[in-house]
């Protein structure tokens, strides 16, 4: 199975980050600072530089305050060659590029980066839309197809929506045949993809010295036999409601602990727990899809007190081709360490960075990428 490997990663204007160029080899770089240094945010550059991904609102929350616009690179090694992916940020625009030549998010190699961090608990604690988040994201990234279908079915329903606080009850037979073609295909896939998600969570979960067994389950508000069905049945409530309260949107997750929802009865560190076996059996599951190993992106390993997960964390880290730990103190292994600082990011051992004065020309005028507009 070959690697991805990410060979350097340049950024401009990005959040609280200097403009720089900093070199990853094989292995583990550990990025070590005070809360507040830019580690989190050099870690959401590189993985918006793999993948062309962000979970932001607003692109505009990318751009460092007081400029217009940010770009990130990402030189990076796969399947044997090399390439160059850039991002180019604006308000409301998004440019990505490969090798120079514009492309759309599906374009680049979806299965490059796996991230984890602290905030993943929320999987397990928060709203069902989070869950749904997650597995839609990772089955978008697992198929090119689902990410098209869900995209269109996403678009039909805001549409339908509009018609139902409209009242325009007569439109609906046109969103609901779009939604009856779309609906199925995403439920069957999203059952598919589970059985071996759920093979993959159990066995890291089982891996973090879990007694539980940890389960994935759909909870479906309908199923892909009765959607049209149940629609026609609910179209009075819905246009009273001005929603749509049936389809694949409304569904969740279910994870279960020991035969209980983990929601309601899991603690908080059986919660860390199942929400890293969620991230290793992505990490597994591209890996198995697209023959690569990710680069595993580690956020604040540090805040991991049970000593059990901080070693899952840096094993599992050290099991990659390539990872990129943060923490308070230094990720122990590492094979470079960088220090982090307001920004910046100082190299202990061979790990390099170009300062402000030696930024090249070329990363200067990488903003410029932005000044056509995206189709």
């Amino acid at each position: 199975m070959q690697p991805v490997r990410l060979d350097s990663l340049s950024t401009l204007n990005y959040r609280n980050l200097a403009p720089c160029t900093l070199r990853f080899p094989a292995g583990v770089t550990g990025v070590y600072g005070e809360n507040g240094a830019g580690k989190t945010n050099l870690l959401e550059a590189a993985f918006l530089a793999l993948t062309g991904l962000t979970d932001v609102t607003r692109l505009e929350q990318l751009v460092q305050q007081g400029e217009k616009e940010a770009y990130v690179r990402a030189d990076l090694e796969s399947a044997g060659s090399l390439s160059i992916q850039e991002v180019g940020l604006g308000r409301g625009r998004r440019q990505l590029k490969v090798d120079g030549v514009r492309v759309r998010a599906g374009d680049l190699p979806r299965g490059s980066a796996v991230w984890i961090r602290p905030e993943d608990s929320e999987l397990v604690f928060g709203a069902p839309a989070g869950r749904r988040a997650y597995l839609d994201s990772l089955l978008s990234r697992v198929s090119a197809r689902y990410a098209q279908q869900l995209a269109r079915y996403e678009r039909t329903v805001s549409q339908r929506n509009a018609a139902l606080r409209g009242g325009e009850s007569w439109a609906m037979q046109v969103w609901d045949d779009a939604l009856i073609k779309l609906g199925p295909e995403i439920m069957l896939f999203r059952r598919r993809a589970l059985t071996r998600l759920n093979e993959l969570a159990a066995e890291a979960n089982t891996g973090l010295g879990s007694r539980k067994a940890l389960t994935l389950e759909l909870t479906e508000s309908t199923t892909p036999e009765t959607f049209a069905a149940d629609l026609a049945s609910r179209q009075a409530e819905e246009l009273a409601r001005g929603s749509t309260v049936t389809g694949p949107h409304r569904d969740d997750l279910l994870l279960t602990l020991g035969g209980f929802p983990a929601t309601e009865y899991a603690s908080r560190g059986e919660g860390r727990t199942i929400a890293l076996a969620l991230r290793r059996a992505e990490l597994e599951l591209l890996a198995e899809r697209f023959g690569e190993r990710p680069v595993l992106l580690v956020d604040d390993f540090s805040a991991e007190l049970d000593p059990g997960r901080r070693a899952f964390l840096l094993d599992l880290a050290a099991s990659v081709p390539q990872a990129i730990v943060t923490g308070t103190e230094r990720a122990p292994g590492a094979a470079q360490t960088l220090r982090a600082h307001a920004g910046r990011f100082t190299p202990e051992g061979e790990a390099w960075e170009l300062p402000d004065a030696e930024v090249p020309d070329e990363l200067e005028r990488r903003p410029e990428m932005l000044a056509e507009r995206d189709a």
